[in-house]
């Protein structure tokens, strides 16, 4: 398989891009898809998610003080 950066992956071959997606290579193609849950239930007035692109995990904290966590009822990914 040919990825978009033009390297070449082995059938059975699975890996994780710099974007945070997950990828595989079979016969029938490249399949890719997030590897992170996102946050979508939570007091956006009070609080914001931040991506941290080294873990490719969000966190929610208080948007004065990010030191402090926020709940977060619901994730997507």
């Amino acid at each position: 398989c040919l990825d978009n950066k033009e390297k070449v992956h082995e059938f059975g071959s699975s890996w994780r891009t710099e974007d945070c997606n997950d990828c595989s290579c079979s016969k029938s193609g490249i399949g890719c898809c997030t590897s992170y849950m996102r946050p979508v239930n939570y007091d956006e007035e009070k609080c914001e998610s931040i991506f941290n692109k080294e873990t490719c995990s969000y966190k929610v904290v208080e948007k004065d003080d990010h030191s402090k966590e926020c709940p977060v009822h619901s994730w997507v990914g």
